[in-house]
Parts: structure tokens; sequence; C-alpha cells
């Protein structure tokens, strides 16, 4: 008879088990926040779409304040509820492009991997909340051999879900078989885990993407500069030492980025960290998102700012997504 020993025992890598201690629940939420009884009114209880808060994001919130920038981000509010004319489940129409069960692909020499149906947190602004997301199929098998056969792709985009919520082996998996495909040549990241748990970057994943033959693209999801600490920056300056593009993409939100020194603090903090701003995205009209709604012409009057204050490079594109259209379109200001 042999017993086992500890060692035998796969350890649970650090941010699994930082993941495990998100807030989840509204009312823990609340409790640690101080939350008056008056502000706990305004907390949607029991959201469709439901609490996810990585608890060091969960830190940085003013207490018991419901006007805080990373609060209305990720925190449910009785304004979901409001139903709003144009705002609907599906605002891309994405399963529409789906071309396997995980594939998404509908431009021009790139295509999209859903990779996961997970992420290290909920934004309430999320347009893909209501997708219906492949959850049995396991592996990557039928993608892979659409990728294979379309040669016209050179360009795959991890997206989901947010794809670091896979384990670094189901990634060194996926890149392994990538490597076998001659005519993809690019590899982008699309991801907000850094901003909620920065120590998903470990020895592990940076691994990958040093032994990748791939140019690979790490776009980084961030919308106000209090979700950017040395922490942070610094587990993403490791992806820039391995020569790697790093970038970041915002959402325009009422109440969290549209204020002239908001978005100026926010650009600027990226680009002291190495990281372009890239775009500026007008938000996508999801059911339940109205509240957070910005209008064009407010849009085009913050990057006028923007253009004005801080240099060429540190200015986002302003762009809209719009079903059917053969790329973003690009907001003329």
């Amino acid at each position: 008879m042999t017993t086992s020993s500890a060692s035998d025992t796969p350890q649970v890598p650090l941010w699994r088990q930082i993941q495990r201690t998100n807030f989840i629940k509204w009312d823990d939420l609340a409790d640690f926040l101080h939350f008056s009884a008056l502000s706990r009114q305004k907390i949607l209880p029991y959201a469709k779409f439901p609490l996810n808060l990585p608890r060091r994001l969960a830190q940085k919130i003013q207490k018991n304040t419901i006007d805080d920038p990373i609060f209305r981000q990720f925190v449910p509010l009785t304004d979901e509820l409001v139903d709003s004319p144009g705002f609907v489940a599906e605002p891309l129409q994405d399963t529409s492009f789906r071309k396997t069960k995980k594939i998404v692909h509908k431009y021009q020499g790139r295509a999209l991997l859903l990779s996961t149906s997970a992420c290290a947190m909920h934004c309430r602004f999320c347009f893909r909340q209501n997708f219906p997301y492949e959850t049995k199929a396991d592996g990557f098998e039928e993608e892979l051999a659409y990728i294979a056969k379309e040669t016209t792709l050179n360009e795959l985009i991890l997206s989901g879900g947010d794809p670091l919520s896979l384990s670094n082996a189901t990634l060194q998996s996926f890149f392994e078989s990538l490597e076998k495909i001659p005519h993809i040549r690019l590899i982008r990241f699309h991801s907000r885990f850094p901003v909620g748990i920065p120590e998903r970057i470990d020895d592990a994943f940076l691994q990958i993407l040093k032994n990748s033959s791939k140019q690979i693209v790490f776009i980084l999801h961030c919308n106000h500069a209090l979700e950017l600490d040395t922490d942070v920056l610094s587990a993403l300056k490791k992806i820039q030492q391995l020569g790697i593009p790093t970038l970041n993409q915002s959402v325009l939100l009422k109440g969290v980025n549209d204020k002239e020194e908001a978005l100026l603090n926010l650009s600027e903090t990226l680009v002291q960290g190495g990281i372009l701003p890239y775009y500026l995205h007008l938000l996508d009209l999801v059911k339940g998102a109205a509240h957070f709604l910005v209008s064009d012409e407010r849009g085009k009057e913050l990057i006028h700012y923007l253009q004005k204050h801080t240099a060429g490079y540190a200015v986002p594109r302003l762009v809209r997504e719009t079903p059917g259209e053969s790329s973003k379109s690009f907001i003329s200001c």
C-alpha cells in the first residue's frame, strides 16, 4: 500500500486562490463597504448577471457611496431594471457570426475565439452578458480545425469571457496547436484580469508567451486610473519586457470616465506605464446599461480635450461597433 504525499497533490495557483475571495454576495460587499440602509436600497440584490468583484478592486472603492467609479462599473444597481428603447440583449449580434461553438468570424483576416465564459469580474455594461456560451464542450478541436482551414486568417483574437480565466496548461496546449498553423501570425489577448488579479501574470504564463513563435499583442481593458496601481503596472511590465505591444481599450461610461480630468488621468497613467491608449468605445446598447450612456457629442468633446492636453499617442480613437459592418467605425472628432 502506498500513501500520497503533499507534493503529489496539484497545487492551486495563487491567482486561483485569490479569485476565490471575490465578492459574489451583495450583502457581504455592502457590509465591507459600510453601506447605510439607504445606500443598500439602490443595489440590485439578485441580478440576472451576478455580482463578481475581485477583493483588490473592492478595497479601492470609497466607503458608503454609489458614485465611486469602480463601484459603478461592477455592482448591480436598480437602474438596470429600467427598460430603455434601443437597448437589447445582444447589441452586436455576435451569434449570427458564429462559425463554430466558440469562433466568431466577422472581420477580414481575423477571428475571435470565445475561449471561455468565465471572467475575473463582471462589468455591468458587458455586451456579452447574455451571450449563449458553449460550456459543455471541452477543448478547442473544432475551433482549431476551422482556423487551420481558413487560410485567409492571419490573426486570432482570444476573448471570452476572459482568456486568462483558462489554466496555463490549457493555454499552453492551445498555443502548441497554433504553432502548427503557419498562416496564423498574430495572437491577440483581450483581458480585464490584470486590473483585478495581477497575480495571474505568473511565471508559467509568461513562459507560454516567451515560447511562442507568433507575434503577440496584449490588450488591457481598463476604464479608470483607480484600476491601475503599482502591482497592476508591474505585472503588465513583465509582458512588455517580452517585447509584446501592450495597449488599452476603454468604454466611455457616464459617472465613471466621462469627465475631462478622469480621461486625462487614465491616459497619462497608462502611458507612464508603457501602455498605449487604443480605443475609447461608445457604449454598446446592452439591456440594463442605459444609465451608462454618454452621447457621441460628449465623446467628441472629451477627445478634443485630450488632444489639447496630452501627447498624440496618449489620445485613444473614439469608436463604435455596429453589427454587420466590416470593421469598427471611427467617430470623426
